[in-house]
């Protein structure tokens, strides 16, 4: 009579989304934000900023800047969140 509606599982029983993780599993840790200058734009939506401390950083769009087609250039100040992990790297957040 009706569709069966039963949710497909992953392994014990959990469901099969993509993204969540429990509570208390390791995850992407809390990055210190600082603002920097766009330098030069790489191939791949990577940009080379500066900080204010002169130190040359590799930064890569977050979602929502790329959803929203914000556009940089060479001289516009950002807002870059770093890695714990590699001082190099980083995420830009926002345009200021």
């Amino acid at each position: 009579m009706g569709a069966d509606k039963t949710l497909k599982t992953g392994v014990g029983g959990q469901g099969l989304g993509v993204g969540i993780r429990p509570p208390g599993s390791p995850g992407r840790g809390p990055g210190i934000k600082v603002e920097a200058v766009v330098v030069e734009e790489r191939p791949s939506a990577v940009y080379q900023v500066v900080l204010p401390t002169q130190q040359k950083v590799l930064a890569h769009l977050v979602g929502v800047v790329k959803r929203n087609f914000v556009r940089l250039v060479p001289g516009d100040r950002v807002e870059v969140e770093l890695s714990p992990h590699d001082p190099t790297r980083g995420r830009i957040m926002r345009k200021l």
